[in-house]
């Protein structure tokens, strides 16, 4: 019978203090400097209550008390973990790959949930813009305020100023190292950090109070991209044999999106053309008839 040679550890001249540093740099090599792992919390959130939404939605037992108490629930995410903030991770991630760092395994896991959610869209509409994402939240609670509303319908212009914002973003980030999206201040905001940027993104709040969610539509580097890949939306709010055509959606849609040839991939699904809608059953959510 062979014996069996066992090897004692290694001696090693490197103080306590070298090897933290060392443990350290693998493992914000793995995850991301200064990253928090509690982001995850908030993109396992936004991808859950997408689905379950756009089935209740699809069933018709998503009711604007729902609606409400997501909004809440996403502003309280935003303040306590901020989370789900997919537009300052997908910054993230483009400063990481400009600068040629790792982007680190939660990173990755952001642009695991950015395509998930992206896919959702595609599937079923923009749940996530619509009250899962803090930035939107706030902004959606803001338009609540009473007061004269200003309907920017001009969903074309919009999207291209918006689009443009996406490539300013990424080539800032690669040919000056600029981060754009931090002068918006969200991110001081929710950390609750008074500083310059926070004002920006408090007069941003009160713009949305007459305006229709300025920063979703107009620099949401994401909403572009979720914009997208709502064109070819399975499930969305369309219009029945019921309809009388009275125009009332199309005159409250804040998006410009009521329309019957609209392609909805602009509707946040704010339920404002249901609500107003004088006939039962004239507009609903779900496939298109064959």
């Amino acid at each position: 019978m062979g014996t069996v040679k066992y090897s004692l550890p290694r001696e090693t001249n490197e103080t306590p203090s070298q090897m933290y540093f060392v443990l350290n740099h693998s493992y914000e090599t793995m995850v991301g400097a200064n990253f928090n792992p509690l982001l995850l919390i908030g993109i396992v959130y936004a991808i859950t209550f997408s689905i379950i939404c756009a089935y209740l939605w699809a069933v018709g037992r998503f009711s604007a008390r729902i609606r409400y108490l997501l909004l809440i629930i996403t502003i309280i995410l935003g303040f306590a973990i901020f989370s789900p903030m997919i537009p300052h991770q997908f910054q993230t991630i483009i400063e990481r790959l400009a600068d040629g760092e790792r982007i680190g395994t939660i990173l990755f896991s952001g642009i695991i949930g950015l395509g998930i959610l992206t896919l959702l869209a595609a599937l079923f509409g923009r749940h996530f813009c619509g009250y899962l994402c803090p930035i939107g939240a706030v902004q959606e609670a803001a338009h609540t305020i009473p007061t004269k509303k200003i309907l920017m319908q001009q969903k074309g212009i919009l999207s291209t100023i918006r689009a443009l914002f996406l490539v300013a973003m990424i080539g800032g980030a690669f040919l000056f190292g600029i981060e754009l999206l931090d002068y918006f201040g969200f991110s001081d905001f929710f950390k609750l950090t008074l500083s310059t940027g926070t004002l920006v993104f408090i007069v941003i709040l009160l713009i949305a109070i007459i305006i229709y969610r300025p920063f979703c539509r107009i620099i949401c580097p994401v909403g572009a991209i979720f914009q997208v890949g709502a064109l070819p939306a399975i499930y969305k709010i369309r219009r029945t044999d019921a309809c009388i055509e009275c125009g009332k959606c199309e005159r409250i849609c804040p998006t410009n999106e009521a329309k019957a040839e609209d392609s909805k991939a602009e509707c946040y699904l704010c339920r404002r053309c249901i609500n107003v809608c004088p006939k039962a059953g004239a507009l609903v959510y779900g496939r298109k008839k064959v």
